[in-house]
């Protein structure tokens, strides 16, 4: 019997030291996964709000990085084409339905080489090119609005369709590479 009275101590010492290193080890190495947890928390964080930020930035932001109106007006001016300045009516026009904002003026340079050939305030050539405009930027506005389907006489061509069939529409009818064409200009932007 001492010798399993002896292997029962021997057993019951082992226990003790297993169970006070476990401790230690424990106590060592739960501040560490606490320290991870915090930090993996920390940088989840800072991805949500990296990407809603990114999904819904303030106008203002958008604005320090717009450079569409400089593009078109830098086009224009390179090609010495009267419709240099007029950049930012362009992208207005666009911005109001959300229509691509390069469309207009490659329109314009298709069909009067960017206003150098174009009757009535009118570089469009809209309504055969003989619609009267007042101004540049009531024409731009104007064809702006019915491209994007605001008003009512030409809605129903315009107002749920892609480019390709806003130039069909446009012109392709009669023309049948208008489309590839504008759609060739509107990549120069």
């Amino acid at each position: 019997m001492p010798r399993k009275k002896k292997k029962r101590q021997k057993i019951k010492v082992l226990t003790r030291v297993f169970r006070k290193q476990k401790k230690k080890k424990i106590l060592t190495t739960m501040p560490l996964r606490w320290m991870f947890v915090g930090l993996v928390s920390m940088i989840g964080s800072l991805v949500i709000i990296g990407i809603l930020f990114l999904l819904l930035r303030p106008k203002f932001v958008y604005d320090l990085y717009d450079d569409r109106a400089s593009r078109i007006d830098a086009y224009f001016a390179t090609y010495h084409m009267p419709l240099e300045g007029y950049g930012e009516v362009f992208v207005t026009s666009a911005d109001q339905c959300g229509m691509d904002w390069r469309l207009l003026p490659a329109i314009a340079v298709r069909e009067s080489s960017g206003g150098k050939h174009m009757q009535y305030n009118n570089p469009f050539g809209w309504g055969g090119a003989q619609i009267p405009f007042e101004t540049m930027e009531e024409s731009i506005m104007n064809v702006g609005s019915h491209l994007c389907g605001n008003e009512k006489n030409t809605a129903k061509y315009y107002a749920s369709s892609t480019v390709q069939q806003k130039l069909y529409r446009y012109n392709g009818t009669v023309i049948a590479s208008y489309p590839t064409e504008v759609k060739w200009i509107m990549r120069q932007f």
